[in-house]
């Protein structure tokens, strides 16, 4: 890592470090932006990740897509281009030196409107890609976080203007990385990727009802064969491996945020056996879930 290169970085977290005045994500005035800051190493956290851009400034992350590790650690990246069933762990942090982590969240549209203003040429409908990958920040790109960042200490109208042309830069300059091609198929309507976004979009919003292949599937537009490989190489997992993530991770958002017992938990995501959740449950998170929720809610105190 040159010289410069590690001044950007400084600069980065001093741009930062006055709005991590709280552990784990801070909102900031800037729309869609969030910053990030663990002062010790955190235990395994299950969550949707968003379709998202997030550079780390110190420290060390691992995430778990699936059976699928990505690490990633400061002057490096991830990249989900869509919404993703999650488990993400700081492997690398102390009081003296925090993990420190910028997030920018964009939408499809955001991203087609780049590749279609601009002479990135859109990939072909066979090049099916992860919808999570991991790179290093060039310094362009980090150029680009910077001046964003650095609106954290601007006025309304700064905001206002700047934002914008500067998320657009950011995402510009991820399109033409060296694994922008995932981003560019999340965004081209036909490729297998977008309609496979579209079917996960799907299960999010349905997360409660039966889950027929057949049916996501027609969904996609592919035959069944077709969509189970698809699918899995998009997101690392099949179809029933997804949305068993997803009402997992969403049973234990209800029982942490609301006054729910497991039972109820199991029903609301589309659990018709609650001996079945609680099974499942346990396997993914380590304890049966009103253990699992009774150890959280000590953790926090």
């Amino acid at each position: 890592m040159s010289k410069p290169y590690q001044q950007q970085l400084v600069e980065l977290a001093r741009l930062i470090h006055p709005y991590t005045v709280n552990e784990g994500v801070n909102s900031t005035e800037l729309p869609s932006l969030s910053l990030i800051r663990e002062s010790d190493i955190t235990e395994p956290i299950f969550r949707l990740n968003e379709a998202s851009f997030c550079i780390v400034v110190q420290g060390q992350k691992e995430m778990l897509l699936g059976q699928e590790r990505f690490q990633y650690g400061s002057g490096s990246y991830i990249v989900a281009t869509m919404d993703l069933p999650v488990s993400g762990q700081v492997i690398e942090a102390s009081p003296a030196t925090p993990y420190l982590a910028l997030k920018l969240e964009f939408t499809c549209s955001e991203i087609l409107e780049i590749v279609q203003h601009t002479r990135l040429s859109p990939m072909s409908n066979d090049a099916t890609r992860r919808a999570m990958y991991v790179s290093k920040t060039s310094p362009e790109l980090l150029n680009a976080v910077i001046r964003l960042a650095q609106l954290l200490e601007g006025d309304a109208e700064d905001i206002f203007m700047l934002f914008p042309l500067f998320k657009k830069e950011i995402l510009y300059r991820i399109l033409k990385g060296p694994q922008g091609s995932a981003l560019k198929q999340m965004a081209q309507e036909g490729s297998h990727t977008y309609r496979i976004r579209n079917v996960i979009e799907h299960m999010v919003t349905h997360i409660s009802q039966p889950v027929r292949i057949e049916e996501l599937a027609e969904l996609a537009n592919m035959s069944q064969a077709s969509f189970h490989r698809h699918f899995k190489a998009v997101t690392a997992m099949s179809p029933l491996q997804f949305i068993k993530q997803l009402r997992l991770q969403e049973a234990r958002r209800l029982l942490m945020s609301q006054a729910v017992d497991a039972s109820e938990a199991a029903y609301q995501v589309g659990y018709e056996s609650p001996s079945q959740f609680s099974r499942e449950y346990s396997r993914l998170f380590g304890c049966p879930p009103m253990e699992d929720i009774k150890r959280l809610r000590g953790s926090m105190y």
